[in-house]
């Protein structure tokens, strides 16, 4: 449920003190349009504007349909006026969700022909239980940080921890001020049983020390693809000494280009922060009458 303050938010911003260009009189329709191909999100957040200006909405897509360029996603119906001012808010907010969207529906198919996978089935469900995830990370836009983990849903996605509290993360600056031990055992202390522990290694051979010491996931940092199958190896071989389930995530300037890379190494998450904070977004248009 987006809230209404963050609405009031986002069209006080545009709408500012006096509005001339809108002030137009009557009753109209609008339609929101891709101009190109992609994947649709954000549509509840575009219609939660509209709806809170007094528009009625008929959605025609739903989050993570495959969209063609020319489809209508979202008819409105109201005062022109009030139509018009949530035009831009609905256009940009869509536009930056779906964009997302697309380019994680584009990192999750090249992951899953890595491991090959088949194609169909839900895209939004993963990149399948045999296979690598593509997950999204914190870097995301402050105040949009709902709409963009749910984008990556749509995309096929998973959305990572939400905040600091869904997760410990034990990263370098952890491990410089308090030792790989003494971290983990600190926030194993503090943590509730049901919160996992990841921990951040940048050397394959320090993968199986974090698993020894009690990490739930293991984040291999910034490390090439042949590092990463090294690491994934020993942390494997380490989880079935413990005899307990240690997962392994890649992160670190991977791009959906080089995710094939990493998919094939039997990475259990490939995450990427260009998921949020370089996706283009997608081109919409909208039109009234």
């Amino acid at each position: 449920m987006l809230p209404n303050a963050t609405i009031e938010a986002w069209l006080r911003e545009d709408i500012g003190h006096h509005d001339v260009t809108n002030d137009v009189p009557g009753e109209t329709t609008g339609r929101l349009v891709a101009t190109e191909p992609g994947v649709a999100a954000g549509l509840d957040a575009a219609k939660a504007v509209f709806e809170y200006l007094g528009a009625s909405v008929t959605e025609r897509s739903a989050a993570g349909d495959e969209l063609d360029a020319g489809e209508a996603v979202l008819e409105v119906e109201g005062p022109a006026e009030d139509i018009l001012r949530g035009e831009r808010v609905a256009v940009n907010v869509a536009g930056h969700a779906s964009g997302v969207a697309t380019k994680t529906r584009e990192a999750v198919e090249a992951a899953r022909e890595a491991v090959g996978e088949a194609p169909d089935g839900d895209s939004r469900a993963g990149a399948g239980d045999s296979g690598v995830r593509i997950a999204g990370t914190r870097k995301t836009t402050p105040g949009l940080r709902g709409v963009e983990k749910r984008a990556i849903v749509a995309g096929g996605g998973d959305t990572h921890r939400l905040d600091l509290s869904h997760m410990v993360m034990v990263k370098d600056n952890h491990i410089a001020e308090q030792g790989l031990e003494s971290a983990v055992e600190r926030f194993r202390e503090r943590a509730s049983f049901a919160t996992k522990i990841e921990v951040e290694v940048e050397d394959p051979a320090d993968a199986p020390r974090a698993a020894r010491v009690g990490a739930d996931i293991v984040l291999l940092d910034n490390m090439t693809p042949e590092e990463t199958a090294r690491a994934v190896q020993l942390v494997n071989d380490a989880a079935a000494e413990l005899g307990r389930e240690v997962h392994t995530e890649a992160s670190g300037g991977i791009t959906v280009e080089t995710v094939p890379d990493y998919a094939a190494t039997g990475v259990d998450v490939v995450s990427m922060g260009s998921l949020t904070h370089s996706a283009p977004a997608l081109d919409y248009s909208f039109r009234t009458g």
